[in-house]
């Protein structure tokens, strides 16, 4: 395969970068003494590689810290926050509460609005992009989904700002490894860690960031992937330090107590937890069908949205913006309290993904988590005080399941506790309880937030796996075009005349027009049972599975799922869905053959097999 990296030395010629443009061999440009100088670019070196990972990992972070502190500015700006406090922690000016977001969801759905006219496709975050695009995104799309998050939540809409962080993060990551023209594993193991840069950077936990990016972008952990995404973490965190004090959701401030029967009621509140995320899911989804239902503008859908959340935070301040972490004291005092806090919360979140506000549930999942965990500490109290269960070892283990069961990283929650918190006893306790929320959800509901949000959109991917490479394995790239037909109307005397035994396997018949009719035997047209009556009997009446084709379009994995549904050893393969003139065929056995050699291919590419220097 020929390697069309550009070459980091940029003085060498312009001969050299006209044969770079022109995919000629470099090093016939260059005298022997330069061609390994030409040979060597950062895609051939995994050293290259986790350097580039740090550096970058290094401007997310302090990206992610001018985010997060222009957030909190405009913020206690347009809600006149008093100074050390935040959004969501004390009462607001009732006229704030309902004025700033729908004048922010205004101004955002009339911004979303234009853009849209200018680029209507829809935005590639980091999962879909390692999924199916091979880790390619767009820089512009990526800001825009920055800024108008930032956007709701500066307004007062109840999301969290993660999502622009990850977008903003793995976009920047993408757009630099195309600009070196990564291979496609590098390049979806750069939006890694720019995610994991971001989560990281957003708080202070480089375990939990690296493993968000293995979980949730990456599809899994490797060694391969293991030190540029540790090195992006660690100067995310690095950098973020430089601008601001990272956010600490689940600090306690003191150890918890977990002994004996403890470990159950973690497994309780676990299972709990889990659908307590899925209803937390499911809101949101009905959120977004009532405001379908209302036929308002779309662009007056966050506005919408904004008057119902200002009215939630009237009551309930907490609802405003992502939620100030953990329960805090103000909230903390009854069980009545805490349960109509959570309810707001749920409600608020699903209202304004619902309404057209951008943004996502990381930190509202982990608040909504506290909020329960704190729910059912305060009943514990009162129903069963003998119990003598920590009332903060609930609070933990609430918050990590309900956010793992929405986000489905169960791992990066355990890290995430454990980063914070300092405790082990905690992480342990929180590992049952996350164990337990991951399997309710999983096989209760089958997705995380993120992935329920591609099944409605029609995207067919459960997690960050890499099937794009799929896509660009078609049947039109490995049918074959000598197909042999016979017309349906024919005789089976007629058929064995212009296909003698042994002349062909498959054949295809068609009619008149030249359209598909089926799949003929030929062994089974040759049959001397049918000697008495060949000269009667059409091809027609032998004609098998007409339904079942193939379309150039098709992948590999759906040319395969044929094969097995038919049981035939060959398919034919049609003009388009409309014009059903056979244009080819694809056998199962090379159809077979060409998945495992491409599968082959892709496992070698996320293995990363290359030196340390260079290729070896």
């Amino acid at each position: 395969m020929p390697d069309n990296a550009t070459p980091l030395d940029s003085g060498l010629g312009a001969g050299v970068e006209q044969a770079a443009r022109a995919g000629t061999d470099l090093c016939a440009t260059l005298s022997p003494d330069a061609a390994p100088l030409a040979r060597w670019s950062v895609r051939d070196s995994a050293l290259a590689v986790v350097l580039l990972a740090a550096l970058l990992g290094g401007a997310v972070g302090l990206a992610v810290g001018l985010l997060h502190e222009g957030v909190v500015g405009l913020q206690s700006l347009v809600f006149a926050v008093p100074e050390g406090e935040r959004l969501g922690l004390s009462a607001l000016d009732p006229v704030r509460a309902l004025a700033v977001p729908v004048l922010g969801g205004l101004l955002l759905g009339l911004l979303v609005a234009l853009v849209r006219r200018w680029r209507p496709r829809d935005i590639v975050d980091a999962v879909e992009a390692n999924a199916l695009h091979g880790g390619r995104m767009s820089l512009i799309d990526s800001l825009r989904l920055t800024v108008t998050t930032a956007l709701s939540n500066a307004s007062g809409a109840s999301v969290g700002m993660e999502a622009a962080y990850t977008q903003a993060g793995a976009g920047l990551a993408s757009a630099v490894g195309q600009r070196l023209r990564l291979r496609r594993a590098d390049l979806r193991t750069m939006v890694g860690c720019g995610a994991a840069a971001a989560i990281t950077a957003a708080y202070d936990a480089p375990l939990a960031g690296a493993f968000y990016a293995f979980e949730l972008v990456l599809g899994g952990y490797t060694l391969a992937t293991l030190a540029p995404v540790g090195a992006a973490a660690v100067l995310a965190v690095a950098a973020s330090g430089l601008l601001t004090d990272a956010e600490a959701p689940l600090a306690l401030g003191r150890p918890v107590v977990v002994a004996g029967w403890d470990y159950a009621v973690c497994g309780v509140v676990g299972f709990l937890a889990g659908w307590l995320g899925i209803l937390s899911m499911q809101a949101v989804t009905l959120a977004e069908r009532a405001f379908r239902v209302l036929r308002v503008p779309r662009w007056l859908g966050p506005a919408l949205g904004g008057l119902c959340v200002g009215g939630l935070a009237l009551a309930v301040p907490a609802v405003m913006g992502s939620g100030p972490g953990a329960v805090p004291p103000e909230l903390a005092g009854g069980a009545l309290v805490l349960a109509l806090t959570l309810a707001a919360k749920i409600l608020a979140s699903a209202v304004s993904l619902g309404s057209g506000f951008r943004g996502g549930l990381f930190s509202a999942s982990l608040f909504v988590g506290g909020l329960f965990g704190g729910l059912l500490a305060a009943l514990v109290e009162t129903l069963l005080p003998g119990l003598g269960v920590d009332r903060g070892l609930l609070l933990l283990v609430g918050m990590g399941s309900v956010a793992a069961g929405v986000i489905g990283a169960p791992v990066t929650m355990v890290l995430l506790v454990l980063e914070t918190t300092q405790d082990l006893w905690a992480a342990s306790g929180v590992l049952i309880g996350v164990v337990v929320s991951t399997v309710v959800v999983r096989h209760a509901f089958g997705y995380s937030f993120a992935t329920w949000r591609f099944h409605l959109r029609g995207v067919p991917i459960r997690g960050a796996y890499d099937i794009g490479w799929l896509s660009e394995l078609t049947v039109v790239r490995l049918m074959r075009s000598d197909v042999k037909t016979v017309l349906a109307s024919h005789t089976v005397a007629a058929l064995r005349r212009l296909h003698p035994l042994g002349s062909a396997k498959i054949l295809f018949a068609v009619d008149e027009r030249g359209l598909y009719a089926g799949i003929v035997d030929a062994a089974a047209a040759h049959d001397p049972e049918l000697d008495a009556t060949a000269e009667e009997t059409t091809v027609a009446t032998l004609a098998r599975h007409p339904g079942t084709v193939l379309l150039p379009g098709d992948d590999a994995r759906t040319a395969l799922r044929r094969f097995c549904a038919a049981e035939v050893e060959a398919l034919p393969v049609l003009a388009s869905a409309s014009d059903r003139r056979v244009v080819g065929y694809v056998t199962e056995s090379f159809a077979l053959r060409r998945y495992s050699q491409a599968l082959e291919r892709q496992r070698g590419e996320d293995l990363g097999e290359r030196g340390l220097w260079g290729r070896d």
